[in-house]
């Protein structure tokens, strides 16, 4: 089989995205300890002032966050507080698709960076062009017709790769031969479609697997899920295959109990993933054109049940990278009573306006087709690449 990896300049701007699914408490994340309605509201899951690793008098990280600090203070990370969409749905499934098709209203199949990577990659000459670490691919990178890559597992990644020898080639044979028939009548839409995912599969086995082959780092990555799903991220930009649009993920942040210590490890475990990864890009002078967003699904109630939090809403992203204008944009949620929606944080910033700055200022390409709309974009949040 002929690979072509239409490979990228070193100089073509890289986007990761970090899943944190279940709904990370944003309270105790960038924490509002100069606020005494903080305390009066979180009781039992409260983070005490001095242990808060303050960014001004009024905010905060948690404790466990102390290598974002580091990037905080260098000037590479951007935080935006209460970020979220009108009328909040507090369904974990539903709140992520949102955040995945860029549609709050109705629900369609099409994610927003599926749509990038359509934008990026119109003649589909790069199987590659959009990668994902983890079960699935998720809804945000899907769009028929254009290609994007699951991985679980780089090392071993392939097709039958339990097989050996003769067998595993008769059986990639006749796995190319269901793919690549001699003959197609009147193939339906759908045959299509499958037919050229099996394709796609296939070429993208062949390019990945150069990816750890090429691959030699200082850097000791954890054994966890996500940093090991980071250290593949690495090795296949490493790799120059072309690739533009990342995904990983980190579940588990579904405090409703047993908060203080599930959390400290969630955020602990962030925090060092991210931090090798970018000092694993900067060992290798290839940081320069690679920005990390890192979201949730919502944010968590303003009052604690007692043990944990439950669902909410005006959550929080960040945006890290050398391309980054650090600082807070826009306005923390107020905590004042008569500022509550239902008991949660009001949004202050619709994430159509983060997704429409990255697309626009990061990747140059016309937003509104992307996020289904027009929307203000955060001003000076990302110099482009080159600049």
């Amino acid at each position: 089989m002929t690979v072509t990896s239409n490979q990228s300049r070193s100089s073509d701007p890289v986007f990761v995205v970090v899943q944190l699914s279940g709904g990370n408490d944003f309270m105790n994340t960038v924490i509002p300890y100069g606020d005494p309605f903080y305390y009066d509201f979180r009781k039992t899951v409260d983070v005490s002032e001095e242990i808060v690793l303050g960014i001004d008098d009024h905010f905060g990280f948690h404790p466990a966050l102390a290598p974002f600090k580091k990037i905080w203070d260098s000037g590479d990370m951007a935080i935006i507080p209460g970020i979220g969409y009108p009328v909040p749905d507090r369904s974990h499934f539903r709140s992520m698709d949102i955040w995945h098709t860029a549609e709050p209203t109705k629900i369609i199949a099409e994610g927003w960076l599926g749509r990038v990577i359509r934008e990026l990659d119109p003649g589909k000459n790069n199987v590659c062009t959009g990668v994902s670490f983890g079960q699935g691919l998720p809804r945000a990178m899907y769009l028929m017709g254009t290609p994007a890559i699951s991985v679980s597992q780089l090392e071993g990644y392939g097709l039958l790769t339990s097989l050996s020898g003769q067998r595993q080639r008769k059986a990639l044979n006749a796995f190319q031969r269901m793919y690549v028939p001699e003959e197609i009548d009147e193939a339906s839409m759908v045959m299509n479609h499958i037919g050229q995912t099996g394709i796609d599969a296939m070429t993208g086995a062949d390019m990945l697997a150069v990816a750890p082959e090429r691959y030699s780092s200082t850097i000791e990555y954890g054994q966890d899920a996500l940093s090991q799903s980071l250290r593949g991220i690495a090795q296949v930009h490493l790799a120059d295959l072309g690739t533009r649009v990342f995904y990983a993920q980190l579940p588990g942040f579904d405090t409703h109990g047993a908060q203080i210590t599930t959390q400290s490890g969630l955020l602990e475990n962030l925090s060092n993933s991210v931090t090798d990864f970018f000092d694993d890009l900067k060992e290798h002078d290839a940081a320069d054109n690679v920005v990390m967003m890192i979201f949730t699904e919502f944010g968590r109630r303003i009052r604690d049940n007692g043990n944990g939090t439950d669902h909410g809403s005006g959550g929080g992203a960040f945006l890290i990278g050398h391309r980054v204008n650090g600082g807070m944009y826009a306005e923390y949620p107020s905590l004042d009573p008569s500022e509550h929606l239902s008991g949660d944080l009001k949004f202050n910033n619709d994430f159509r306006m983060l997704y429409s700055t990255i697309v626009d200022d990061w990747f140059g390409i016309d937003p509104a087709p992307v996020v289904n709309g027009t929307f203000e974009k955060f001003t000076g949040m990302l110099q482009p690449v080159g600049a």
